[in-house]
């Protein structure tokens, strides 16, 4: 499903990425996230918080093999994807907070993600619903070399801002360049493979993205954070960092869980297809209902 230079590929790929979403942050956004940390703790909290439940409730309820359910669990406790900066960006959301929640969303998740795959795989396995042993050791190790690119473009924007805006710029472009590949090569050569998996796991994988975007958005109008900034937070929350997700899986299962592998990398390859789709639809609506309040504006001030 993804061979050994395809694999190659995705790691320079993420290593790029993950330079970019450093080198997008800057002094100022950290003191701004300091003096207004509400939308930020509620992002975090809906990241981190709801979905990984999210995640464990469809790999409980849904009848699939354990790799999938692996898949699953993994793919609901990563962080925001810098292809939900973009979509925010089209759906006239909230941008700086958008890119804001990914970079720490993406730190946090350096402690956070692996403390949340084990509870999880820990209370499908006290269930029965799960007979594999998932190395944890090697998702911590993973994590914290991604970690050291974030930190590598923070400085280089540092140090030099036009510098660090273009590799922030190819680090985001990269992202698109991940999602058309997988949709012009890895469709067509695994399409004996999208035609024989059974439709729940489609379920799943789609239900994973549209329930985080219902749970990101709902939390926030809740908290009485405004439209705006809820419709940013459930793209956040609903759009994963796929491409993170697929290294953490190339990179763990390994040696003896290496025959799973390709079965586990099923569910972020599918989510990464799908969300596009679902994000692509979400933005249209939330594009249209901020156009029609910024139409209503003028009015109003009458």
């Amino acid at each position: 499903m993804v061979g050994g230079f395809e694999q190659a590929v995705l790691a320079a790929m993420i290593f790029v990425i993950m330079l970019g979403m450093g080198a997008a942050l800057t002094p100022r956004d950290f003191a701004l996230a300091i003096k207004r940390p509400y939308a930020m703790l509620i992002g975090l909290v809906s990241q981190y918080g709801f979905l990984p439940l999210i995640g464990l409730g469809l790999a409980l309820a849904l009848p699939v093999a354990d790799p999938v359910k692996i898949g699953i669990v993994v793919m609901s406790c990563m962080p925001g994807g810098t292809t939900s900066n973009i979509f925010t960006y089209f759906a006239k959301g909230n941008l700086a907070l958008s890119v804001l929640m990914t970079i720490n969303s993406t730190i946090v998740g350096v402690i956070a993600i692996p403390i949340l795959v084990v509870a999880s795989l820990a209370v499908l396995t006290a269930t029965g619903n799960l007979e594999v042993v998932v190395p944890t050791q090697n998702i911590v190790l993973t994590l914290v070399l991604l970690l050291a690119p974030v930190l590598i473009g923070l400085a280089l924007r540092k140090w030099n801002a036009n510098v660090g805006a273009l590799v922030e710029l190819v680090g985001g472009a990269l992202g698109i360049i991940f999602i058309v590949l997988l949709l012009v090569t890895w469709v067509p050569r695994n399409w004996g493979f999208l035609t024989e998996t059974p439709p729940v796991v489609f379920l799943g994988v789609i239900s994973l993205g549209l329930l985080g975007f219902l749970a990101g958005y709902l939390f926030s109008m809740a908290l009485k954070l405004g439209r705006w900034n809820a419709q940013t937070i459930a793209m956040e929350v609903g759009i994963q960092n796929g491409p993170l997700a697929i290294a953490i899986v190339v990179f763990t299962f390994v040696g003896p869980l290496a025959p799973l592998q390709q079965q586990v990398l099923a569910v972020p390859a599918l989510y990464s297809l799908f969300i596009v789709i679902s994000a692509t639809m979400l933005t249209l609506w939330f594009r249209r209902t901020n156009a029609a309040d910024d139409q209503k504006m003028p009015n109003a001030l009458l």
